[in-house]
């Protein structure tokens, strides 16, 4: 269960943070940010997804999981082509600690 706990933490903070990032995407609206909105919108419904199937512990977790690991590390690597933005900075950082937690369920 505690495997579980640190799962859904690190799924929660992740879609918070890409929902935030988010948001400065849009009101910055640059073509440059297309790639970043779509990814960002990917990670904050699987971040979501992965820590509802963790809480109700469905046999279905762990393969969702390696799923939410893939593209959270995607978006790592793209937001990190932005760290001149804090917000882009945080997600991240949130995306990578969401990936190795996800790698390890």
């Amino acid at each position: 269960m505690e495997k579980s706990k640190i799962c859904i933490d690190a799924c929660l903070v992740c879609a918070i943070e890409c929902e935030s990032c988010l948001m400065e995407c849009i009101n910055m609206a640059g073509k440059e940010h297309l790639k970043c909105i779509a990814l960002l919108r990917d990670c904050t419904d699987i971040c979501l997804l992965c820590a509802t199937f963790a809480a109700r512990s469905s046999t279905y977790t762990n393969a969702l999981c390696k799923l939410c690991e893939e593209i959270c590390m995607a978006g790592a690597l793209e937001y990190e082509k932005h760290l001149d933005n804090e917000y882009c900075k945080r997600c991240a950082a949130a995306c990578r600690r969401c990936a190795e937690t996800c790698a390890k369920m």
